[in-house]
């Protein structure tokens, strides 16, 4: 027991500290404790019934349908189910298109997540990588030179909604734009919304990302902004993909539409809970309340003369990466000379002030240094 103790003081004290990773901290979900003595499984397809009933798909089903409406579509529409995070929902996303068309070029910025190639080497899918902007967003001019190399193939549009290190999102209108320019009849449009699925519809300006904008499946992560103690995520479809790819089960007397066999029966009931508890209101109060903060430390750090900066009403702070010391002891993300703070819920302001007194004692000792 006294391993299990040091273990659980480590993370805890690891969880209260890190400021650089998309994680919220604000959850209790102690009254589902006596769930951790039960199996969950929700194997294969959560509209489809099979003969292991130990599962939640009936409260899957009911989270599907919340992600649906927000995302301006309906499960009339759309079809989804949970998964085990972002990866496996934009891999679901990429299979579709794969199945959609034959031999199609998957087209995708650098910013994009690194897991993504990964997944792209696994369905075997061509790729070709475009440029970013500085901001993160996709680089259009590169991408249209891109797309006249390669137009007489069906093209795969992997958007991000929201980048890892800068929480950059691309635009849907300037990519149709491209699409009806150069008249490409085939084409899918998948977004990866890890981290902005749950916070962008109440953003305004709205970015456009959703199925009445035109999008075919979506990619969303459910620990990082509602926040667990399990990675889960939601991935959504254009119903008429998943019918592709369908296939019965006769053993298990369900449908196999999903990426795995056995799934997760818990995390549907924590995102449930969520829902239930707060709902949309709930996520635009977390969503607004997250931007003050974030606003507020994009102010301190110019105070105290870091170069930093933020995407438009975003979460994420980027700035110059401080030394590895601090870096370690906030737990910050950081790419080359950038690094960056994600102000998730659950984060507080005197983390952020602790963080910044500590970046402004490591500035003046540099100084001294510099005029002595």
């Amino acid at each position: 027991m006294s391993r299990i103790k040091e273990i659980y003081d480590r993370i805890s004290e690891a969880s209260s500290n890190f400021l650089g990773y998309p994680l919220a901290k604000d959850f209790n979900y102690s009254e589902f404790a006596p769930f951790l003595n039960l199996c969950i499984n929700n194997v294969g397809d959560p509209e489809s019934p099979s003969t292991l009933s130990i599962d939640t798909k009936d409260i899957e089903r009911e989270v599907i349908s919340f992600f649906a409406d927000i995302l301006s579509s309906s499960t009339n529409d759309v079809w989804g189910y949970v998964t085990n995070g972002g990866t496996e929902g934009n891999l679901y996303g990429l299979y579709l298109a794969r199945e959609s068309f034959n031999n199609p070029v998957v087209y995708y910025s650098e910013s994009t997540h690194y897991s993504v190639k990964k997944n792209l080497h696994l369905l075997n899918l061509k790729n070709i990588v475009v440029r970013s902007q500085d901001n993160g967003e996709i680089d259009y001019g590169d991408l249209e030179s891109l797309i006249t190399l390669h137009r007489d193939k069906p093209a795969v549009f992997f958007l991000n909604i929201g980048t890892t290190m800068t929480e950059a999102v691309d635009d849907l209108d300037k990519i149709k734009g491209i699409i009806k320019k150069y008249a490409i009849k085939d084409y899918y449009i998948h977004c990866d919304a890890a981290f902005l699925g749950c916070i962008a519809p109440f953003v305004d300006p709205k970015p456009k990302f959703d199925f009445a904008e035109g999008i075919d499946s979506i990619s969303i992560s459910g620990h990082k902004f509602i926040g667990g103690p399990i990675p889960c995520g939601i991935v959504l479809a254009k119903r008429k993909h998943r019918d592709r790819i369908v296939n019965s089960v006769s053993y298990v007397g369900t449908l196999d539409t999903t990426i795995t066999g056995s799934r997760n029966g818990l995390t549907p009931l924590l995102l449930w809970s969520f829902i239930e508890k707060y709902g949309k209101e709930g996520l635009i109060t977390r969503a607004r309340k997250s931007q003050e903060l974030a606003a507020y430390t994009e102010q301190r750090l110019k105070e105290i003369g870091v170069k930093t900066w933020r995407n438009n009403e975003a979460l994420t702070v980027v700035l110059e990466k401080p030394s590895e010391a601090l870096c370690k002891k906030y737990q910050l993300a950081s790419e080359n000379e950038m690094a960056h703070i994600i102000c998730v819920p659950g984060t507080k302001k005197e983390q952020i002030d602790a963080f910044i007194k500590d970046y402004e004692k490591e500035l003046f000792v540099v100084e001294r240094l510099i005029y002595n």
